[in-house]
């Protein structure tokens, strides 16, 4: 299969799904689609030991969603989307039975950050920042609501949530997010000799093992991101996000209610 949106490689192994949409790789249907189809290939591809999502694009892994997928969109359309980016992605990264790298350079954020964390680990460059800026545009970071308490605890979780304040690669290890920071130019190094050392495993016991895994480890974990993915289905029609995302695509300050 060929990509618009992505490049697809595999080298000694490893399977590198490259976002490349430019500008900023912003997550339109196609690409939540593209990235969903390259798992799938990774998956059903018995050379292939170990992936690696990371960006072609110099400067961001990914800037969130594209604004045109929830701009005057209705309850209906945004649960279409969020059941590709929020379900469909976890569900094939939970049953990919290979262990899968985020390497982040430059920009992570909204919808690049649950492209980041649905993989088993994060690589980031110091040059790497990270953010969930929503609630400034008048969305929430729903699956995020989930994700980050259960590794930064909820205090901690609550103040880059709900205050939609950027952080770098440094933040990002000591919140739990990120395994690794290295030199920006080192981190397809890093991530590739991380994803070759999983690769040099029992391919059995890996698919196996990374089940049993991710089963102990769901805790409720879908059905969480169901309960607030509805959430963020009944913000977007509202009159305040709506306000919000139109004043984020014209460069105005929004248009709170009193």
């Amino acid at each position: 299969m060929s990509y618009t949106h992505l490049d697809y490689t595999v080298v000694e192994r490893v399977a590198e799904i490259s976002l490349n949409r430019a500008p900023v790789n912003a997550l339109n249907l196609d690409l939540v689609n593209e990235i969903i189809s390259a798992l799938e290939k990774a998956r059903d591809d018995d050379d292939v030991r170990a992936v690696i999502i990371n960006s072609a694009l110099k400067g961001v892994f990914c800037a969130g969603l594209d604004l045109s997928v929830v701009k005057g969109v209705d309850g209906e359309g945004m649960r279409g989307f969020l059941e590709r980016l929020y379900f469909e992605l976890n569900d094939v990264q939970y049953r990919l039975g290979k262990p899968t790298i985020a390497a982040v350079q430059g920009a992570a954020r909204a919808g690049g950050m649950t492209v980041a964390v649905s993989c088993n680990m994060i690589i980031a460059g110091e040059g790497a920042t990270f953010g969930y800026p929503e609630i400034n545009v008048g969305l929430i970071p729903a699956l995020h609501f989930v994700h980050l308490p259960g590794v930064a605890g909820r205090h901690r979780a609550f103040e880059y949530l709900f205050t939609g304040d950027d952080f770098d690669a440094n933040v990002a290890a000591d919140l739990g997010i990120v395994n690794h920071v290295v030199p920006d130019d080192e981190v397809m190094e890093k991530a590739r000799g991380i994803a070759r050392k999983l690769a040099a495993k029992s391919p059995v016991v890996m698919k196996l093992g990374r089940d049993s895994y991710m089963r102990a480890n769901d805790q409720d974990y879908r059905r969480n991101i169901e309960a607030v993915a509805e959430t963020m289905r009944n913000i977007v029609v509202t009159e305040e996000s709506q306000e919000g995302l139109a004043a984020f695509m014209e460069k105005r300050p929004p248009k709170w209610s009193d």
